[in-house]
């Protein structure tokens, strides 16, 4: 009798052992879960094994060094028309014009600056709604303007799109102080601002109820159609950049450049083309260096990052190596005894001792300054954040513990 109430007691003492072995070790797995998908998530980001680069900052790097490459060939490109317009000689349109091609080999100056009254060959073109305004270059657009809802900015943001467009030209010259003409051809290929505006006029539209009501359901508002003229009128004096010949009729010609050089034809005199030509290249020089600059900045906050990972690895090493150390100079704990009831015990121990996040090592450190004893050095090692899993204490230091 007393053998089977001995027993039941026994049963009933492993019985209650083993279910609060069970709830310990449950709640230990979502601890180690919770810090597995935590070192998952940033075990990447972290990893040292390589130069860590990010995906964000490899493309601001890879866009701040295209741009840096474009702006920067565009400088070199204004740069160079911008020499090639100092170095080009000016001349007078007289008749010491022929004569100075004439001795030139090739009859052929292939940059060269001339300046003259606009004249036309054969009859001018006559503005439609200005008709004392005749000329010989006339440009008409119909550009049709919109107000379009920006969902990101939450504003109405204006939009234009070319309804139509036309140009007509005629043939002119540039006639100089005796009479002495100067054809240009190809001058819708010139760059520069050769035309001026001569009529502008905006026509807005009316709204109904219903119409203002459709725009505010298809999030675009109709404002109206603006229509603009522009032309190169007769007796305008005109700047002309180019290649001066001598045609073998005796006509001289001012046309493209063969080397591949900038054309230019404007209503500015040849001053002011050059101080814009200066402003653009200066600005693509700023824009060149920004965008170099920006490329260096996140080339730098690269480095900084992982000059961190290097340090952090190395002080992680330092405190492996000093935690070796002490637990080398402490003192052996006997063997015990191998008694089934003492090897029943120390593996009940050894689950409640176990660490809460791999489960599989003892618990073998004491974190500081809170004192917790949770998990073991290689999982602490391991932690994404030096903060104690218990209280969520800064960690300061960890010192071994002995089990004697």
């Amino acid at each position: 009798m007393t053998c089977a109430v001995v027993r039941h007691h026994a049963m009933f003492s492993s019985l209650r052992h083993v279910d609060n072995t069970v709830q310990q070790l449950s709640s230990y797995v979502n601890l180690s879960l919770l810090f597995s998908d935590r070192s998952a998530v940033t075990g990447d980001s972290e990893r040292m094994d390589g130069f860590p680069v990010k995906m964000t900052e490899a493309v601001c790097l890879g866009a701040s060094l295209a741009l840096s490459g474009i702006c920067y060939y565009l400088h070199r490109k204004s740069r160079k028309t911008l020499d090639k317009l100092d170095d080009a000689p000016h001349f007078t349109i007289d008749g010491k014009l022929k004569d100075i091609l004439k001795v030139t080999p090739g009859a052929c100056l292939q940059y060269a600056v001339i300046e003259g009254a606009v004249h036309p060959v054969g009859e001018p073109l006559t503005s439609p709604f200005q008709k004392d305004f005749v000329g010989v270059l006339q440009k008409f657009m119909l550009r049709e303007h919109r107000l379009v809802w920006n969902g990101l900015s939450r504003t109405w943001t204006d939009s234009e799109r070319v309804l139509h467009q036309r140009v007509n030209a005629v043939p002119f010259v540039l006639v100089g102080s005796n009479e002495t003409a100067v054809k240009v051809l190809c001058p819708l290929q010139a760059s520069g601002v050769h035309m001026e505006t001569t009529h502008e006029k905006f026509h807005q539209v009316n709204y109904g109820l219903g119409d203002i009501i459709g725009q505010y359901l298809s999030g675009e508002k109709l404002k109206g159609q603006l229509e603009t003229e522009e032309m190169l009128k007769v007796g305008t004096t005109l700047t002309g950049v180019g290649e001066l010949i001598l045609d073998t009729d005796g006509t001289l010609n001012l046309r493209p450049p063969s080397n591949g050089s900038q054309y230019f034809l404007s209503i500015t005199d040849f001053d002011t083309l050059l101080g814009e030509q200066e402003s653009k290249a200066v600005l693509w020089k700023a824009l060149a260096i920004g965008s170099a600059l920006v490329g260096a900045g996140v080339l730098l906050w690269v480095g900084r990052r992982y000059y961190n990972q290097l340090k952090l690895r190395w002080e992680r090493e330092q405190e492996r190596r000093e935690f070796e150390r002490l637990q080398a100079e402490a003192p052996r704990a006997h063997a015990p005894a191998r008694g089934p009831e003492v090897l029943q015990d120390g593996a009940e121990e050894y689950i409640e001792n176990a660490c809460v996040i791999c489960l599989s090592q003892p618990r073998n450190c004491i974190l500081l300054d809170c004192g917790h004893v949770c998990c073991c050095h290689s999982c602490y090692q391991a932690l994404p954040h030096r903060r104690c899993p218990i209280c969520r204490q800064d960690i300061s230091r960890v010192v071994p513990l002995y089990h004697v």
